[in-house]
């Protein structure tokens, strides 16, 4: 597989080695990314490389509730100065509210059904675009329900740049229930506990740190100890109850939900555009462009 500066380009945000470090990386696993970030974090050139770090879209996420019942989502449009915009942020308001009241299984059932104002949510956001003059889509929503003696968590970051829903349960102390949200936001667990952890990512972390540590020149015969114990720490960046709370880092997330009598069921976080490519405008081509008309 031809190996493109792009792919290079892109290896090097995700895992901050060098340019002929990346290229060699690709090469040997041709062109496979995953691998290739495996492949230099063996050799100890790079560190782990969250694979969703590429946040890309504008737009907005944004949390609703009403009793049992609430719902994060996210609207993306193309640029910060649109999400900012007072209509948009009506219109993501009102699409919260439609989905809370409707609960639509997915985004394709929610944009053909018909909002209070007689119009589809389809509809209702194409308007929107002819109005402010930028695409703007639905991206995705979770509706989330729970039981009496539970909490919601709702937290949103830098206006809505980062949404998290948690739910607590033993609970009804909403502030605790913010607080967890709050620290979901800051450290990007993607986990709750160890056992959500699958068996295929726990084999692959022990396989890059064996590979780690054997090129590091340990001997074998400790590399298995030591390997466990960075596994350990592994856990401690992916599971939210293994992370030192936020707000009082000498005591873990655990220990703070034992405080208040509550379990953390679930948590729901949404960072704006991750995942997607970012347009990637050349404004001295633009500029060009406009002088030369």
């Amino acid at each position: 597989m031809a190996i493109t500066a792009q792919m290079v380009k892109e290896l090097r945000e995700k895992t901050g080695a060098g340019m002929m470090d990346c290229k060699k990386a690709l090469v040997e696993t041709d062109g496979n990314m995953d691998q290739a970030i495996d492949y230099l974090r063996e050799k100890g050139i790079a560190k782990a490389a969250k694979k969703s770090d590429r946040i890309a879209a504008e737009g907005t996420t944004f949390i609703t509730s009403e009793g049992d019942t609430a719902v994060l989502l996210e609207v993306n449009a193309e640029t910060d100065f649109v999400a900012k915009n007072e209509n948009f942020q009506v219109l993501v308001k009102d699409i919260a509210a439609h989905l809370l009241a409707n609960k639509p299984a997915s985004v394709e059932e929610a944009l053909q059904q018909t909002m209070g104002n007689g119009k589809t949510v389809d509809t209702y956001i194409s308007e929107a675009i002819s109005k402010i003059g930028e695409k703007i889509t639905l991206r995705r929503f979770e509706i989330r329900t729970k039981g009496e003696n539970a909490a919601f968590g709702e937290y949103l970051h830098m206006g809505g740049r980062i949404g998290v829903l948690a739910i607590l349960e033993g609970t009804t102390d909403a502030a605790a229930a913010k607080d967890v949200a709050m620290h979901a936001a800051a450290l990007n667990p993607k986990y709750v506990s160890r056992d959500q952890v699958s068996e295929e990512e726990v084999d692959r972390e022990r396989k890059v740190l064996t590979e780690q540590a054997l090129n590091e020149g340990k001997p074998e015969n400790i590399v298995a100890k030591m390997v466990e114990g960075r596994l350990g720490k592994f856990f401690e960046e992916v599971c939210i109850l293994d992370q030192g709370f936020v707000k009082d880092p000498d005591q873990k997330v655990r220990q703070f939900l034992e405080s208040k009598g509550a379990t953390l069921t679930e948590f729901v976080r949404y960072e704006v555009g991750e995942g997607l490519e970012k347009r990637q405008d050349n404004f001295a081509e633009e500029v060009m462009s406009q002088v030369k008309k």
